[in-house]
Order: C-alpha cells, then sequence, then structure tokens
C-alpha cells in the first residue's frame, strides 16, 4: 500500500521594517516568536532578493522601497524520496526612485534575482513575480 507523503506549507512577509511569518489566515508571528528553519529559509531568500535588488538600483543611482512574500511547499521529492522544497514562489513589491521602466526595469531585475545566492543555491528555482509601481511586470 503506497503511503501519501505529507504536504507542508510555509508563507514569510518582509516588509520594510520586519519579517514575519504565517499559516494559512492565522495571523502574522513576528520574527523569533516559533519560526522554524523552513520559515527562515523563506525569509533569508526575500532579504537576500531584496538587498540585492537595493544593490542594483544603487548602481543606477535609484533608490528601492520594496516589501516581498513567499510561499514554499515541502514535501517528499520524486527523485530522491527527500523532503525538501519543491515550489517557491516569492512576490516582491517595489517602488523605485526615479521610476524605471522597459528594457531597462527588466534588467534590473533579472541582476536582482541572479545577484541573490540564497536563491541562486536552491534546488528548486524560485519562482519571482515583480510589482513595480502597482503594475506587475512580465
Amino acid at each position: 500500500m503506497a503511503t501519501t507523503a505529507k504536504r507542508l506549507e510555509y508563507r514569510v512577509h518582509v516588509d520594510r521594517e520586519k519579517a514575519a511569518f504565517t499559516d494559512g489566515d492565522a495571523p502574522a508571528i513576528a520574527a523569533g516568536e516559533g519560526w522554524s528553519s523552513e520559515h527562515l529559509v523563506l525569509a533569508g531568500l526575500c532579504k537576500c532578493t531584496l538587498t540585492s535588488l537595493a544593490y542594483q538600483a544603487k548602481r543606477l543611482s535609484l533608490t528601492s522601497t520594496a516589501e516581498a512574500r513567499a510561499h514554499g511547499v515541502v514535501t517528499r521529492r520524486e527523485e530522491d524520496g527527500r523532503y525538501a522544497f519543491v515550489e517557491i514562489d516569492v512576490e516582491l513589491d517595489v517602488v523605485l526612485d526615479p521610476p524605471l521602466a522597459g528594457e531597462e526595469l527588466r534588467t534590473l531585475i533579472g541582476k536582482a534575482e541572479w545577484g541573490c545566492f540564497v536563491g541562486a543555491s536552491l534546488t528548486v528555482p524560485p519562482t519571482y513575480r515583480w510589482i513595480v509601481e502597482g503594475e506587475e511586470i512580465r
């Protein structure tokens, strides 16, 4: 008889001032209050991506104000039977000063993703969703 692997989901939110996690509809829990290692990985990914964005923006004489949310799913991987993140989604809400658009904005976003060593270190590549100045960038 085949057993079904557990499916565990984790969510974090890193805003301009602090990080918090929530499970489902529960109220957010501030950093340090019951955080699991899975929450810390997701928070690290958010913070690293935000730091990479700020660095790349500064190189263009821009400032960035941003926050990030991440959602990850942990379950048993088919290829080796180990529990690991199998899905990671990151959503970033960004304001740039001065604003940037078009190919220059896409280049900045690409460099911010590429420059995050946490994202580059994960076995499953994160899926990023960028919202800049209220508009989703594709």
